[in-house]
Protein backbone atom coordinates (compact mmCIF):
# COMPACT_ATOMS: atom_id res chain seq x y z
CA UNK A 1 0.00 0.00 0.00
CA UNK A 2 1.77 3.63 -1.18
CA UNK A 3 2.62 5.95 1.40
CA UNK A 4 1.28 9.60 -0.67
CA UNK A 5 2.00 12.97 0.83
CA UNK A 6 -0.30 15.69 1.32
CA UNK A 7 0.19 20.06 2.50
CA UNK A 8 -3.04 21.58 3.81
CA UNK A 9 -4.29 24.86 1.64
CA UNK A 10 -5.52 26.35 4.73
CA UNK A 11 -2.92 25.72 7.56
CA UNK A 12 0.01 24.60 5.63
CA UNK A 13 0.35 21.36 7.66
CA UNK A 14 2.17 18.93 6.05
CA UNK A 15 1.55 15.34 6.45
CA UNK A 16 1.28 11.27 5.00
CA UNK A 17 -1.55 9.08 3.99
CA UNK A 18 -1.65 5.72 3.48
CA UNK A 19 -3.99 4.68 0.47
CA UNK A 20 -5.84 1.16 1.06
CA UNK A 21 -6.98 1.54 -2.66
CA UNK A 22 -6.57 3.73 -5.77
CA UNK A 23 -8.92 6.05 -5.13
CA UNK A 24 -8.47 6.05 -0.92
CA UNK A 25 -6.72 10.13 -1.23
CA UNK A 26 -6.65 12.32 2.18
CA UNK A 27 -10.25 13.97 2.42
CA UNK A 28 -9.43 16.54 4.78
CA UNK A 29 -6.53 18.04 6.76
CA UNK A 30 -5.88 16.13 10.05
CA UNK A 31 -5.01 19.14 12.22
CA UNK A 32 -7.27 21.58 10.83
CA UNK A 33 -10.05 19.66 8.96
CA UNK A 34 -9.76 21.95 5.97
CA UNK A 35 -11.00 19.83 3.15
CA UNK A 36 -9.19 18.54 -0.08
CA UNK A 37 -5.60 18.58 0.52
CA UNK A 38 -2.82 18.97 -2.20
CA UNK A 39 -0.66 16.03 -2.82
CA UNK A 40 2.90 16.58 -2.57
CA UNK A 41 5.15 15.24 -5.16
CA UNK A 42 7.74 12.84 -3.79
CA UNK A 43 10.43 10.61 -4.38
CA UNK A 44 11.54 7.42 -3.49
CA UNK A 45 14.49 5.31 -2.66
CA UNK A 46 15.33 1.54 -3.54
CA UNK A 47 18.66 0.01 -2.26
CA UNK A 48 19.51 -3.47 -3.89
CA UNK A 49 22.35 -5.46 -1.81
CA UNK A 50 24.21 -8.26 -2.45
CA UNK A 51 24.42 -10.97 0.86
CA UNK A 52 28.10 -9.69 0.94
CA UNK A 53 27.78 -5.82 1.08
CA UNK A 54 25.06 -6.62 3.82
CA UNK A 55 27.30 -8.60 6.17
CA UNK A 56 29.86 -5.98 5.38
CA UNK A 57 27.94 -2.97 5.81
CA UNK A 58 26.95 -4.25 9.61
CA UNK A 59 30.42 -4.85 10.74
CA UNK A 60 31.81 -2.24 9.91
CA UNK A 61 30.60 -0.22 12.68
CA UNK A 62 31.20 -3.04 15.14
CA UNK A 63 33.69 -2.33 17.47
CA UNK A 64 35.69 -5.27 16.53
CA UNK A 65 35.84 -4.34 12.80
CA UNK A 66 39.04 -3.46 11.88
CA UNK A 67 37.79 -1.35 9.18
CA UNK A 68 34.97 0.61 11.43
CA UNK A 69 34.45 3.89 9.86
CA UNK A 70 36.87 3.46 7.19
CA UNK A 71 33.87 2.04 4.55
CA UNK A 72 34.37 -2.17 3.39
CA UNK A 73 37.18 -2.99 1.58
CA UNK A 74 34.96 -5.08 -0.32
CA UNK A 75 36.14 -8.91 -1.30
CA UNK A 76 39.34 -8.52 1.05
CA UNK A 77 37.14 -8.23 3.84
CA UNK A 78 37.38 -11.06 6.13
CA UNK A 79 34.11 -10.70 8.39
Amino acid sequence: MPIYEYACRSCGHAFEHLARTLRDGARACPKCGAARPVKQFSSFSATVASARSRACDSCRTSPTCPTAGKGCPGAACAF
